[in-house]
């Protein structure tokens, strides 16, 4: 006769079933090779290439078109206005981030995808009709707003978090590689469309050059829409209802302080690291390092003999510069942990802002804090999905739970962006104010500076609420440096707002009859004793994770 081991029934948020197939899950993530072998693999991760080229490389691009507004058909319009095109291009793609990184974990990616392809693909052709043939006719403010800032920023919301979302699934051993390169595609979209709008505008007019962009535009859609396609083999866990507000926000992500901190982070992040992007070209052409339409009079330190620097060059070395910092930074992510390696690049993107930024004196001090921010911030934003990715691996850091924590990896990340939605939007705005109110570019530098840095401070205080990568959390390893290390403190230390706890010294928790336990219980302890497990919090085993979930 089988004697059950205990007289409670088990939780229903983890039954035996659920158990066994998370435990499976989990055993054929780590016989996954680190690189796919499947070639739908690499089709779909240059897809998803895409899919971020046409969304944030949109964005990166438009301070060349805000460049060309401010000297021709919207020359009567101020700064404010001017950036408030770009900021709601931002603010809606961030905007709609929770709600479709929800729609994705369901496995509603081709409606996203189609969507995106039009919206974008239909703005940009829109925007060449609402503009004005004659470059010295004077254009509709609210034509271009709605053409080119909702219609295509509505487009390229259904693009961002698709990029990333989907290319993970194909890469769970690699993640923060994969989704690293897929940011590449902002920056080489930065490269690209400055260059290809300034010179085809020289060549064939404003009108002309926006169709030949929208005709860029739509077949690299045409190409993400046929392959941005996930790994058959991800979970897309479908609502019960899609009425409930808990099926599009994740209450315990608030009860998750690294996430919260973190969140924190990204809004002081986008309220100021766009307005760096939308007013690098007008203040080297106001500074006198460089000329926005070949004018030689006020430009510094060049001789009568030598051509000076075209402004748009400038934003095209900061996107190439990017697109080197995106790709190692990502590299090294998988070894030294996501969320470690966005601190360093936070902190060194602010300082650049603070002191070379506001110091640079000629054309070539602009250039080097291009190329230097440049490589700084494609981590800066590039990141941020790689680093949420971290969190809930050591959020859901058990055999038994991390397939939880892949599944909502959309709707954290969403949720992170939304939460930036509003600084996106007020940032670039108010940069523009200050610059028309007091005729000064250092009320930019130090506002994009000091938000940079305040991100930097936030993401700091989410990783003190996360454990390294032997368990420990990083308070206790302090008191352990400092000689105030007690094994009170250490069972306080250990204790996680999430539900779990982390074994401090390297041993497994064993149950009441010595077996090692590793799975969340409220089951009462054997006769004979008087504790009852749930009167404490279960100690979850020590798994040392790989690849982005590692090494936070």
């Amino acid at each position: 006769m089988d004697l059950p081991l205990s007289y409670c029934t088990t939780m229903q948020s983890a039954s035996m079933e659920d158990i066994s197939v998370a435990s499976s899950d989990s055993e054929s993530r780590r016989q996954e090779p680190n690189w796919p072998r499947s070639w739908r693999a690499y089709a779909c991760w240059l897809g998803c290439f895409f899919l971020m080229f046409n969304s944030w490389g949109l964005v990166n691009a438009y301070g060349t078109f805000a460049s060309y507004y401010v000297g021709h058909s919207l020359r009567g319009n101020d700064q404010l206005e001017l950036n408030l095109i770009g900021s709601t291009e931002s603010f809606l793609v961030l905007l709609f981030s929770a709600p479709i990184g929800r729609l994705l974990d369901a496995g509603h990616f081709r409606i996203i995808i189609v969507t995106g392809a039009f919206l974008v693909s239909f703005g940009m052709f829109m925007l060449s009709i609402a503009h004005p043939q004659s470059e010295d006719a004077p254009a509709n403010y609210a034509h271009i707003w709605v053409t080119q800032g909702f219609v295509v920023g509505l487009g390229m919301a259904c693009y961002f978090v698709s990029s990333s979302q989907v290319a993970a699934t194909w890469f769970p051993n690699r993640k923060g590689l994969a989704i690293g390169f897929v940011a590449c595609g902002a920056s080489v979209a930065g490269v690209v469309y400055p260059t290809m709008t300034r010179y085809l505008i020289d060549a064939m007019g404003f009108v002309n050059a926006v169709r030949c962009v929208a005709g860029l535009v739509t077949i690299t859609s045409i190409f993400s829409l046929v392959f941005s396609t996930p790994n058959p083999a991800h979970n897309h866990p479908k609502p019960q209802s899609y009425r409930k507000l808990k099926t599009w926000i994740d209450t315990e992500a608030f009860r998750n302080k690294a996430f919260c901190w973190f969140m924190a982070a990204v809004a002081f992040l986008f309220l100021g690291f766009y307005p760096v992007f939308f007013n690098l070209e007008e203040w080297a052409s106001v500074s006198g390092y460089g000329t926005r339409d070949g004018a030689t009079a006020q430009i510094k330190n060049v001789s009568s003999t030598n051509k000076p620097l075209q402004t748009f060059w400038l934003l095209t070395i900061m996107n190439g510069a990017s697109t080197v910092g995106r790709v190692t930074m990502a590299a090294f992510s998988d070894k030294t942990g996501s969320l470690n390696m966005h601190i360093c690049a936070q902190l060194i993107s602010s300082i650049l802002i603070l002191v070379l930024w506001s110091l640079a004196g000629s054309t070539t001090a602009a250039i080097a804090f291009c190329i230097f921010f440049g490589m700084t911030s494609g981590a800066v934003i590039g990141l941020p999905p790689a680093s949420v990715a971290n969190i809930l691996g050591c959020t859901y850091n058990t055999l038994d739970t991390k397939h939880i924590g892949h599944s909502k990896l959309g709707q954290w990340t969403g949720m992170m962006y939304s939460a930036a939605a509003i600084p996106s939007l007020v940032g670039p705005v108010v940069t523009g104010h200050l610059v028309t109110q007091y005729s000064t570019y250092i009320t930019v530098q130090c506002w994009a500076g000091a938000s940079l840095f305040i991100s930097a401070l936030c993401m700091i205080f989410a990783r003190w609420h996360l454990p390294c990568v032997d368990g420990e959390l990083v308070s206790v390893k302090l008191a352990r440096k400092l000689g105030r290390y007690s094994p009170a403190a250490q069972e306080k230390g250990k204790s996680r707002e999430d539900g779990f706890e982390y074994d401090t010294d390297n041993e497994l928790n064993r149950d009441m009859s010595g077996a090692a336990t590793g799975v969340q219980s409220t089951f009462v302890s054997r006769p004979g004793s008087s504790k009852k497990v749930d009167q404490v919090h279960p100690v979850a085993p020590r798994v040392v994770l790989r690849g982005s979930d590692a090494n936070v």
